[in-house]
C-alpha cells in the first residue's frame, strides 16, 4: 500500500512546533497556587496561634482547620465541575483556591506530628481517636461540600 491510500491530516510545514507545557511548569499557574498559599497559610497561623496545642490535649487548630480545608474543596471542585471545563477562570480558581490556599490552609504533616506527640506524652487513646476521627471527618465534610455545592447548583438550574 502506498501513503496515499491512507487519510493523512494537513499540516502547515512552516507552522513553529509549540510543545504543549504541563501545568506545573507554566509560570502563571505557580503564580495562582502561591497566591492562594499565602492566604491559607496566614489563616492557618492565626487559628493555630488561637487554638494552640501542647501535645498533651485535643489539638483543635489542626482539627478544625482540616475539616474546614476539606469541605471547601470539596464544595469548590464540585461547583467548578458543574460549571464547564476545567479552563479559563475555572482552571485559575482551582488552582488558586483548590491547591493554593486548601493545600496551604491544611496539614497532614501538623496532625501526624500531633498523634506522635500525643502518643509520646502518654494521650495514646487520644491519639487514636483524633487520627480516626480526623479522617473520617475530613472524608465526611468533603462529602457535605459537595452535597451543599450540588444543592446550590439544583437550586439554580431550576430557578
Amino acid at each position: 500500500m502506498s501513503d496515499d491510500t491512507h487519510a493523512q491530516l494537513p499540516i502547515d510545514p512552516d507552522a513553529p512546533a509549540k510543545p504543549i507545557r504541563p501545568l506545573h511548569l507554566r509560570p502563571w499557574a505557580m503564580a495562582w497556587i502561591f497566591a492562594g498559599g499565602v492566604v491559607g497559610t496566614v489563616l492557618r497561623y492565626y487559628i493555630e496561634k488561637l487554638l494552640p496545642h501542647d501535645g498533651s490535649s485535643w489539638p483543635w487548630g489542626t482539627f478544625l482547620i482540616n475539616l474546614c480545608g476539606a469541605l471547601v474543596l470539596g464544595g469548590l471542585l464540585e461547583g467548578l465541575v458543574r460549571l464547564g471545563d476545567d479552563a479559563g477562570w475555572r482552571l485559575r480558581a482551582r488552582l488558586c483556591a483548590g491547591t493554593g490556599f486548601c493545600g496551604a490552609f491544611t496539614t497532614y504533616s501538623t496532625f501526624a506530628l500531633e498523634i506522635v506527640l500525643l502518643g509520646r506524652h502518654g494521650y495514646l487513646g487520644t491519639a487514636i481517636s483524633y487520627g480516626l476521627l480526623s479522617v473520617v471527618g475530613g472524608v465526611i465534610t468533603a462529602w457535605l461540600g459537595i452535597v451543599i455545592m450540588e444543592s446550590v447548583h439544583r437550586r439554580r438550574t431550576r430557578a
